[in-house]
Parts: C-alpha cells; sequence; structure tokens
C-alpha cells in the first residue's frame, strides 16, 4: 500500500533545478503507488511564526490564517514530509522558511507528528558542498524535534542556471529517494 507523502517546495522558479528534482522524486513516487501532496511555498502566502502560541485552539493549526492552514492537515496525515528547494544566500529562501518555522504549531498544538519520514532535496550554485550547510543543518534539527526519521538528502553543488541540473545526477538522486519510502 502507498504512502501519503507531503512534498513541499522552496523555490520560486517553476522550470529551475530544484523544481527539475521535485518533479523526478514526485515521478517516482507516484509510479511506486505513493499520493503525493505538492505545496509550492513560493506560490503561496504563508506568512512567519507570531509566537502567540495560540496553535491549534481555534481548530486550525493556526490563529494567523494564511495558506500553513490548507498544509497543516496534509502534514498531519502524511507518512512523509520531503522538503525540496534550492539554497538562497546560505539558507532556505524566505517562501519556504515560514513553512519550516509554522511546523512549530504542531509541538505547541500538542500534535503527535513523531515517527514521519522525511527527505530533503537541494542544490546551490556554488561547488563547496559546506554552502548547503544552512539548509540541511537545519533539516536535521527539525528531524530530531519533531522526532522524524531522514530517509536522506541530496545535496547537489553547482547548479546555477535553468538546466545546469541535467549536467549532473541530482534528478536520479532525486527520483531514487522514493525507493527508500
Amino acid at each position: 500500500m502507498g504512502k501519503k507523502i507531503v512534498v513541499i517546495t522552496g523555490s520560486p522558479r517553476k522550470n529551475g533545478n530544484s523544481f527539475a528534482m521535485t518533479d523526478a522524486f514526485i515521478e517516482a513516487a507516484q509510479a511506486k503507488g505513493h499520493a503525493v501532496t505538492r505545496f509550492d511555498a513560493a506560490m503561496q502566502k504563508v506568512g512567519g511564526c507570531h509566537a502567540c502560541e495560540t496553535c491549534f485552539k481555534s481548530g486550525k493549526a493556526c490563529s494567523f490564517d494564511d495558506d500553513f492552514n490548507k498544509l497543516a492537515p496534509s502534514i498531519l496525515e502524511a507518512d512523509a514530509v520531503v522538503f525540496t528547494t534550492p539554497v538562497y544566500w546560505y539558507s532556505y529562501p524566505a517562501q519556504i522558511k515560514g513553512v519550516i518555522d509554522r511546523l512549530f504549531s504542531f509541538c505547541v498544538g500538542g500534535k503527535d507528528v513523531a515517527g514521519k519520514e522525511c527527505a530533503l532535496i537541494t542544490c546551490c550554485e556554488e561547488d563547496d558542498m559546506s554552502v548547503m550547510d544552512g539548509v540541511r543543518i537545519p533539516y536535521e534539527r527539525t528531524v530530531a524535534l519533531l522526532k522524524w526519521k531522514s530517509i536522506g538528502e541530496v545535496l547537489i553543488p553547482s547548479v546555477l542556471n535553468v538546466g545546469d541540473i541535467n549536467k549532473t545526477d541530482g534528478c536520479k538522486k532525486a527520483a531514487a529517494l522514493a525507493d527508500l519510502l
């Protein structure tokens, strides 16, 4: 039986390198019978956490009503969560950072999200792998805090221009993550 997977993207560039890896992962996951819900954070309206700690008190994840409240039920029901994003200025792009910050609502709201599988797919312009630490380390800390199980990380350097990902094995590695679910 297939799993429910939520894929959260961070790129505002629909035809970019991280989207190509996202598409490769989703295609492979669906081919294996998994149900995939895709949330393109850059095309949604998600603000940062207001630290009001009223999460789930009004029946929705956040008292500040934006598109995170559309995503939260899917995360609660998911067996796996996959984050796909480019690195912007040595960290997560602002578009996905709001979503990641709002994962705090599950902790404050007392929602048991432990045991989910997760993965990270990211790429960056530079050839120095440490450039991705600004995404990789917060991802790993998120996994630990939420008590999720990371099934893998795809970290692809040296891609800037649209299509550069095709000169790497990034899409192949992203698709291979579906084999681990």
